[in-house]
């Protein structure tokens, strides 16, 4: 082969050479993979530690505005509570007390007409008691005293009825119509483990009764109390 031939190959080698260089030097970069999304850390749920069991009872009724509404704020929340009622009341309105034990609730012996009953003798006791039982249809298995007003004679006449005697443990005092926000606190500041809680659903306008149920129920609940139906 001669001289000028192969000084011709080695410069098209040369050439070919430079040329793929020069391609890999100008050709744009590959774009950078992007990084597939991280997804958001998981917050946990701390569970809310069991603080006790507390019951929820109303006086006075059963009331045609009052008593339904108390009874919409309990099944919104799946609770229940035991309702002493008047005798007088239930023979005016007997449907609504019909419509709380359909759900669940629970009925008890709060007289006939709201009297004092350690003011009255033995007999007039007994009447009060009999008179409202008359009006409900059955005789309930708890009595609660107007005003809570009670002494050895009235426990005594109760339990010889095989009746128990049931006071309650906190009193918002939510009959003078304080406040929605302070029957609330009152509740809240003096809650324990197995507290009877008092309401009222009868006996004057309780727009402020429903409205703090429906703030102590999760408020209670938030708390770790269970809110569960009394023995009654």
């Amino acid at each position: 082969m001669s001289t000028m031939r192969i000084t011709l190959i080695g410069r098209m080698a040369a050439l070919v050479t430079a040329l793929a260089l020069a391609s890999t030097l100008t050709s744009p970069a590959s774009p950078p993979t992007a990084a597939a999304p991280t997804a958001p850390p998981t917050v946990a749920t701390v569970p809310v530690a069991y603080a006790g069991t507390v019951y929820l009872t109303f006086d006075d009724g059963p009331h045609p505005t009052w008593t339904p509404r108390v009874l919409s704020i309990l099944r919104k929340y799946g609770v229940r509570g035991v309702f002493f009622q008047l005798g007088q009341n239930v023979s005016y309105y007997p449907s609504i007390t019909r419509s709380l034990r359909s759900y669940g609730n629970l009925i008890g012996n709060h007289t006939w007409s709201h009297p004092n009953l350690t003011t009255l003798s033995t007999t007039s006791v007994t009447w009060q008691l009999n008179k409202m039982e008359s009006a409900l249809g059955y005789r309930p298995r708890c009595v609660r005293p107007p005003y809570g007003a009670t002494n050895s004679r009235i426990a005594s006449i109760i339990a010889s009825r095989g009746q128990r005697q049931i006071l309650w443990t906190v009193d918002p005092r939510d009959w003078s119509r304080p406040g929605t926000w302070t029957i609330v606190n009152r509740v809240l500041a003096n809650v324990r483990p197995g507290s009877r809680i008092l309401l009222h659903d009868g006996g004057g306008d309780r727009s402020q009764t429903v409205a703090a149920l429906d703030i102590l129920i999760p408020k209670l609940r938030a708390r770790g109390y269970v809110i569960g139906l009394m023995a009654c």
